[in-house]
């Protein structure tokens, strides 16, 4: 394999850039020519594709977002669309893709796989939602983001004697509400994963008020409904001073951290020696602080596992 390409798809993730650095750096040390896919599928079929060299990736490992950009792209899920990507691979050459994304950006890489284009798929989601790896890109930066909100929400909470209902994103799954909410000591963690009753709520909140809390904080996931919604329910029950806060699209963004840094860069390097040792239609993850890679048509046959053990520890410490 000479020639390779990296693309980002979906919603955009912290740690996307340093998982495309990896991915350019890691081929260029091994010779290989490296192919830069614009704006995703999209980007993909219309052939919006560029070399990358070693300043292409340059000064990005800090920054948010995708240089590559990101777009939808309903046309990528028909047959006629896949086909006209893999022609555009192979007008340029390149005999390998790395897919960095979700669970739609691995239903891409999945069709090209089934049409004898070997993909990579490298994990970049905030929602942490992707089987076949215990955490995802941006997912720990997307907490970091969320848990400093929620530490500001309750100094004001605390002053104003309120009780806030802050939504967080997490449509199908919930592991940002459950993980930022355990950190942020809430009171009460609402996530698609799992059924709640209105009225425990207002118990629980009502036995706080007994032993003189003056404040609570809510945690709700966007797959479980409007927190705005939630709020006026929760008020009407409860006729506590209410607010809510919808933290919406500021979770994606922000310098990646640490741990997003090094899992990007790892898994990004992880794919392009799959690509090297001839092996496509595979998954990257990582299990145990230990790199793994599944057959990405399985992968995608397999749900999230959530983790209920964490979720009964959040219940048992917000008494």
């Amino acid at each position: 394999m000479k020639k390779i390409g990296v693309l980002t798809s979906g919603g955009d993730a912290p740690g996307m850039n340093p998982a495309i650095r990896a991915v350019v750096r890691k081929a260029i040390y091994h010779n290989l020519e490296v192919y830069g896919i614009y704006g995703g599928y999209t980007g993909l079929i219309s052939g919006n594709i560029q070399r990358l060299d070693l300043g292409s990736v340059g000064d990005i490992i800090h920054r948010g977002g995708t240089m590559l950009h990101s777009a939808r792209c309903p046309e990528f899920k028909t047959k006629e669309g896949q086909q006209k990507g893999i022609k555009q691979l192979q007008a340029h050459g390149i005999e390998g893709l790395v897919v960095i994304g979700g669970d739609g950006s691995y239903r891409g890489a999945k069709a090209l796989t089934e049409l004898g284009f070997p993909c990579i798929g490298v994990p970049g989601t905030i929602d942490n939602d992707i089987p076949g790896t215990d955490v995802t890109i941006g997912f720990d930066t997307a907490l970091n983001t969320v848990i400093d909100a929620i530490d500001k929400i309750r100094d004001t909470a605390s002053s104003h004697e309120r009780t806030f209902v802050i939504e967080v994103m997490g449509r199908d799954a919930g592991d940002i509400a459950l993980w930022a909410g355990l950190a942020g000591g809430a009171e009460t963690i609402l996530i698609p994963e799992e059924k709640y009753d209105l009225n425990d709520i207002v118990e629980r909140l009502r036995k706080g008020q007994e032993r003189g809390k003056k404040h609570s904080i809510i945690i709700i996931a966007e797959g479980v409904g409007s927190g705005i919604e939630f709020g006026k329910r929760l008020k009407e029950a409860t006729n506590l001073d209410t607010r809510v806060s919808v933290l919406g699209h500021i979770q994606r963004g922000g310098s990646p951290t640490v741990a997003d840094r090094v899992l990007a860069s790892r898994l990004g390097a992880r794919a392009v020696e799959l690509l090297i040792e001839g092996k496509g239609g595979r998954a990257v993850g990582i299990e145990n602080n230990v790199l793994v890679d599944y057959d990405i048509i399985d992968i995608l046959d397999k749900h999230h596992k959530f983790d209920r053990e964490l979720y009964k520890l959040s219940q048992e410490l917000s008494i």
